[in-house]
């Protein structure tokens, strides 16, 4: 089980960096659009909706990614401080009433509009010479799937969690905040940890 949890993990983060070169390509194509328009007088009436694709397609494939690696928004200051199967019951909640039905919505509106797109052969508007938009349209319901994949692993792994008290491993990769120097920083001792633990976690009923 663990080996295919960590090949989505392997999966998401590859496709996560493949499209992360998109930066550059953005950043070259944006910086050549103002060398155009204002030095040599010549802008490009395109130009925009390519910024607003190549922006958008590496800000959908990053989903999945962001999500392998534990880092989409959360309050991890108070997250944190939870034990692991307080955090999994929190998770496992939210993935459930709202992630999935979510990313499902996205994906099935995603598919409907890019077989729209292609069945019109849509390109944009702004000029006669517009880019196709088809393209840009088909990275939705692509990036959706990825990432509820991932959404699906984030589950077996919360269950998991529920089961053996701890996390199972994922990939690794930058933490943004780290839970060991914050507890430290702020004095934080392991009997204060347990007492809001308890306030947020039902007890269970004595049989």
């Amino acid at each position: 089980m663990q080996k295919i949890l960590l090949f989505v993990d392997r999966l998401s983060t590859w496709a996560g960096q493949a499209f992360s070169w998109l930066i550059i390509l953005l950043t070259l194509h944006i910086s050549w659009e103002v060398f155009a328009r204002y030095v040599l007088d010549s802008p490009r009436a395109w130009a925009f909706d390519a910024m607003i694709m190549m922006y958008g397609t590496l800000f959908m494939m990053a989903g999945a990614y962001t999500l392998s690696k534990g880092g989409h928004v959360r309050g991890d200051v108070l997250y944190g401080f939870f034990r692991p199967r307080t955090q999994a019951t929190i998770d496992l909640v939210l993935y459930i009433v709202f992630f999935i039905p979510g990313v499902m919505a996205l994906v099935w509106a995603g598919y409907s509009y890019a077989a729209d797109s292609w069945a019109i052969n849509e390109h944009s508007t702004i000029t006669y010479e517009g880019p196709p938009i088809y393209p840009f349209k088909t990275v939705i319901p692509v990036a959706g799937a990825i990432l509820l994949l991932q959404g699906f692993v984030e589950i077996v792994r919360c269950v998991i969690c529920l089961k053996q008290g701890q996390w199972p491993s994922r990939e690794q990769d930058v933490e943004e905040v780290d839970i060991g120097k914050l507890k430290e920083m702020v004095h934080v001792k392991d009997e204060d940890i347990q007492k809001l633990d308890e306030l947020v976690t039902p007890k269970e009923p004595r049989p």
